[in-house]
C-alpha cells in the first residue's frame, strides 16, 4: 500500500514543494513501496528526484545514511548532492550512498573484498593496463593478436560483464565470439591474473558485488536492512549486472523508486537494456506508476513532431507530453542537394541568428555519426563561424585522423620527422622503443632526416631479425607511395597507403562500435581530400584549420551527436543528415533489426527534444560515400512526423532564409514566438521590400517515403550564357542548365553547381 507522508512540524508547504506540478508532488510524496516515475523529456524529473531525497531526510523517513541513490555520471551526482544540500542543508554531507553505480560499487567492494580473493587496498585498472594484462595473455596463448585484436576481446569481456556472467557462466557459443572458441578461457585467465595482482577493472566493481550478494546472504541481508529508500536515475540505460545489484537490494523492503523514460534508452551498445524499465512492474507487482508528462522546455510544435516520431515504437509504456508553451514555429523539414549544401545552408542560417542578436551558445548541430562534423567544420572556418565539438575531439584532431595524416604529410615531405615517428609503428610492426632510438641516433649523427636514417640503417647491423625486415617493408612502401604520388590522384593515394599500411585492417578487426567510427571517419578523410587539387594543397589546408582556435569564452555554436547530446537543450537546433542509411545507420538496422530501428527512432525522439524554439530537419539527395555520388531518400522518420506540426520544403525561393534576414525593423525574430502567436520570423512579410515571404515553398518534397523530389523542370527565365548573381558566389555566367541545376563560372570562385532558385539575373 503506498503512503503519502506528510511533514508533522510544519503547517506551511516545505521548500522543496513550492513550484511542483501534481504529478511531481505525488512522485515526492509517495515514499513506500516500489515506484516508477516515467519522466518524458523535460519534464522536471530532477527537480521531483531532488525534492523526493529531501523530503525522505525532512520528514525523518530514514537518516541520509539510510538511503541509496544512483546517479550515471558524477556530473549528476554532483547536481543532485548540490540541490539536496540547498534544500536540507548540512544533512546532505551525511549522505555515503549518493554517487555513480561504480563509486558506490567500489566502496561496498573495499567493505568485502576478501570475499572475492581481493585485499580491501586493491587497485582499479584504467583501459590502458587492462589492454596491456590482456595483450600478455593472448602472446602467452600463441594466438594472433593481428587477427585477434586485444581490444575485441576487451570489449567482449565488457559485455560479459556488464549481464552479470563470470568465466563459468560462458558457454562455447560465447566463447566462440573470440579466437576459434578461446574466449572463455582467456577470460578466466585474465580474471585469474586480476585477483594475482589484487586488482580489478571497472566491470569487476559490480560484478564481484553482484558475486558476494548472491552467495554471501548475511552481507545481502546487511546492506538489504541498511537501505530504507533506493532511488535511481536514468533507469533505462542500466544493463544487466546493475539491473540484478539493484533487484536483490531492493527485494526485503522494496521502496524502490526508479525515474526514467523508455523513449530515450539509446545506449545498447553500452550495454543498457530497455527492458529493465518495461519489467518494472512485474518485477516488483503493486508498483506505482507516476508519469510526468508536462514539458518546459520546448513548443508545441516540437513535442507534436517528437510524439508522432516515437509513437511508431512498440512496446512502450506510453505518455503523452504536453506544455503551457506558446505554440511556437512548426518543425522545419529542408531538403537540400547535396552534403556542401546542407553545411552551407545551416551556416547561412546559424549567421542569420547571429545577426538578429541571438546567441551561437544557443545554437546547436546534432549528427548522427561524428564523421558528419567535418564538412561543417570546414564550411564554419571558411566563414569564419565559432564552432566547438562536445562529446569528442574535433575531426583533424581524432588520433585515427592524425595518424593517416602523418603518413600523408611523410609522402609528401620526407623531412617531416614529427610525422614519421608517429607512424614508424603504427599499427604494430615490431618496432620497439630501442629501434626507434637507434634510428634518431643515426639521424642526429648524420644530420639527415628519420626517413633516410631509416634507409640507411638497413645497411647495418644495427637492426635485427624481425624489426629490421619490418622496417625495410615500411621505408619501401614509402618510397612506392612517393612514386604513387606523382601519377595517382591523391584521394585514390590515400586509400591505397591506409589499405596497404595495414592501418584499415587494424580497425577493420576490432569489430568494435569504437573501430566502425574511426572507419568512417578514415572514409570521410579521403572524400575530403577529393575537393583540392593536390596533396600539398590538401595538408595546407589541415594546417590551417588545426591553427584556427577561437576564443574559449566567445559564443559558439556547438556540434555533437546526438547519444552527446541527450540532457541538453538549446533555442535553436539543426538536425543534420536525417537520410536513410545514414539515420536510421544501416549498420545498426543490419546487425539488430527491429529492435536497432526502435533504438535509432528513440535516437530521433531524443533529438527534435533538445530544441526549445525552433527545429530544422534536413536530408540531402546525394551524399558522396566511399568517393561515390549516392542517391538518398529521406529518413523514415521525415515521413513519420506529423503533417500539422512540421513545414516541409527543399528550396527557399530566391534564396530566402527560414527567417528573413531584412527585418530591419524588429529588434527579436522570435518576438511572435514569446507572445504566443505561433507565428515566428519565417511567416513574417519582408520589410520595405514589397514582397512577401510565402509560408509554402518554392518546391516541396512531392513523397516522404521516396526519393526526395526537387522537380525536373527548371526556371524558363534562364539561358546559356546569360549573367546572373548568387548571394555566395557573386556573378557569373551560365555554362551548363540541367533541369532547375545550374554549372555557372563565377568571375572569382570558380565553376559551381547551384540551385536556380539561388540566383538572380543580372539587372
Amino acid at each position: 500500500m503506498n503512503q503519502i507522508a506528510h511533514s508533522s512540524d510544519a503547517q506551511a508547504e516545505p521548500p522543496y514543494l513550492r513550484g511542483l506540478n501534481p504529478p511531481q508532488r505525488e512522485a515526492v510524496l509517495t515514499t513506500d513501496g516500489p515506484v516508477l516515475i516515467i519522466a518524458g523529456a523535460g519534464t522536471g524529473k530532477t527537480a521531483a528526484l531532488t525534492a523526493r531525497l529531501a523530503h525522505l531526510i525532512f520528514t525523518k523517513k530514514a537518516w541520509p545514511s539510510e538511503i541509496l541513490s544512483v546517479t550515471f555520471t558524477n556530473k549528476a551526482a554532483r547536481e543532485m548532492r548540490e540541490r539536496v544540500g540547498r534544500l536540507v542543508g548540512d544533512a546532505v554531507e551525511g549522505m555515503p550512498w549518493l554517487g555513480t553505480f561504480h563509486a558506490i560499487a567500489a566502496k561496498m567492494l573495499r567493505r568485502h573484498a576478501e570475499l572475492v580473493g581481493l585485499q580491501s587496498n586493491f587497485t582499479i585498472l584504467d583501459t590502458d593496463d587492462q589492454l596491456r594484462l590482456l595483450k600478455q595473455l593472448i602472446l602467452a596463448a600463441d594466438i594472433d593478436e593481428k587477427r585477434f585484436p586485444t581490444r575485441s576481446l576487451a570489449g567482449l569481456i565488457d559485455q560479459w560483464k556488464n549481464k552479470g556472467l563470470v568465466p563459468a557462466d560462458i558457454d562455447a557459443g560465447e566463447s566462440e565470439r573470440y579466437a576459434n572458441g578461446r574466449g572463455g578461457e582467456l577470460y578466466q585467465q585474465y580474471q585469474t591474473r586480476l585477483i594475482a595482482l589484487n586488482a580489478c577493472d571497472f566491470g569487476d566493481l559490480l560484478l564481484h558485488m553482484l558475486v558476494i550478494l548472491k552467495t554471501h546472504r548475511d552481507v545481502l541481508a546487511q546492506y538489504q536492512q541498511r537501505f530504507k529508500y533506493i532511488m535511481v536515475d536514468e533507469y533505462q540505460d542500466t544493463n544487466s549486472s546493475q539491473y540484478l545489484w539493484l533487484r536483490l537490494l531492493a527485494q526485503e523492503r522494496k521502496n524502490i523508486a526508479c525515474v526514467g523514460d523508455d523513449d530515450q534508452s539509446i545506449y545498447s551498445w553500452r550495454g543498457a537494456q530497455v527492458e529493465n524499465i518495461l519489467k518494472f512492474e512485474r518485477d516488483f507487482p503493486g508498483a506505482k506508476v507516476i508519469r510526468l508528462e508536462q514539458n518546459y522546455r520546448s513548443t508545441p510544435h516540437i513535442l507534436g513532431a517528437a510524439s508522432g516520431v516515437i509513437a511508431n515504437n512498440g512496446g512502450r509504456l506510453g505518455k503523452q507530453l504536453w506544455t503551457e508553451r506558446d505554440v511556437g514555429e512548426k518543425v522545419k523539414v529542408i531538403g537540400v542537394w547535396d552534403g556542401p549544401e546542407e553545411a552551407r545552408r545551416v551556416g547561412e542560417e546559424i549567421d542569420i541568428v547571429r545577426r538578429f542578436g541571438k546567441s551561437l551558445d544557443e545554437v546547436a548541430i546534432l549528427v548522427r555519426a561524428q564523421h558528419q562534423t567535418r564538412e561543417f567544420e570546414d564550411r564554419f572556418i571558411a566563414i569564419g563561424m565559432p564552432y566547438k565539438i562536445v562529446g569528442g575531439f574535433r575531426f583533424y584532431e581524432r588520433a585515427e585522423i592524425r595518424d593517416a595524416l602523418a603518413y600523408l604529410r611523410v609522402v609528401n615531405q620526407p623531412a617531416d620527422d614529427l610525422a614519421f615517428e608517429r607512424i614508424v609503428n603504427v599499427p604494430k610492426r615490431g618496432l620497439g622503443d630501442k629501434a626507434v632510438a637507434r634510428i634518431h641516433q643515426l639521424a642526429r649523427a648524420t644530420g639527415t632526416p628519420l626517413a633516410t636514417a631509416a634507409a640507411r640503417i638497413l645497411d647495418t647491423d644495427e637492426l635485427t631479425g624481425a624489426a629490421k625486415k619490418s622496417l625495410g617493408r615500411l621505408v619501401g612502401d614509402i618510397a612506392r607511395w612517393r612514386d604513387m604520388a606523382t601519377s595517382l590522384p591523391h584521394a585514390e593515394l590515400a586509400r591505397q597507403l591506409l589499405d596497404e599500411s595495414g592501418y584499415t585492417a587494424m580497425y577493420q578487426a576490432e569489430k568494435s562500435v569504437e573501430a566502425t567510427g574511426r572507419l568512417e571517419n578514415l572514409s570521410e578523410l579521403v572524400r575530403a581530400m577529393e575537393e583540392y587539387d593536390s596533396l600539398g594543397a590538401f595538408l595546407e589546408h589541415v594546417s590551417l584549420v588545426m591553427d584556427n582556435e577561437g576564443g574559449a569564452q566567445d559564443p559558439q555554436v556547438t556540434i555533437m551527436t546526438i547519444h552527446a547530446a541527450k540532457g541538453l537543450e538549446y533555442d535553436t537546433v539543426f538536425l543534420v543528415g536525417w537520410e536513410e542509411g545514414l539515420f536510421p545507420s544501416q549498420r545498426s538496422l543490419d546487425e539488430g533489426g527491429v529492435k536497432s530501428l526502435e533504438e535509432e527512432r528513440r535516437l530521433a525522439y531524443v533529438a527534435i527534444t533538445r530544441a526549445r524554439r525552433l527545429a530544422v530537419i534536413i536530408h540531402a539527395a546525394n551524399r558522396r560515400i566511399y568517393g561515390q555520388w549516392n542517391s538518398s531518400i529521406p529518413s523514415r522518420f521525415v515521413a513519420e512526423l506529423p503533417a500539422e506540426h512540421i513545414d516541409t520544403e527543399t528550396t527557399m525561393s530566391g534564396g530566402a532564409s527560414l527567417w528573413q534576414a531584412n527585418w530591419s525593423d524588429r529588434a527579436d525574430p522570435f518576438a511572435d514566438v514569446a507572445r504566443g502567436t505561433g507565428r515566428g520570423p519565417g511567416w513574417q512579410r519582408a520589410s520595405g521590400t514589397g514582397s512577401t515571404f510565402s509560408t509554402k515553398p518554392a518546391r516541396v518534397v512531392e513523397s516522404r517515403s521516396s526519393a526526395i523530389s526537387l522537380g525536373n523542370k527548371g526556371r524558363d527565365d534562364l539561358s546559356l550564357g546569360m549573367r546572373v548573381f548568387h548571394q555566395k558566389f557573386g556573378y557569373g555566367a551560365i555554362a551548363e542548365i540541367e533541369g532547375n541545376k545550374l554549372e555557372i563560372d563565377f568571375e572569382t570562385s570558380g565553376r559551381k553547381r547551384v540551385m536556380d532558385s539561388f540566383v538572380t539575373i543580372n539587372p
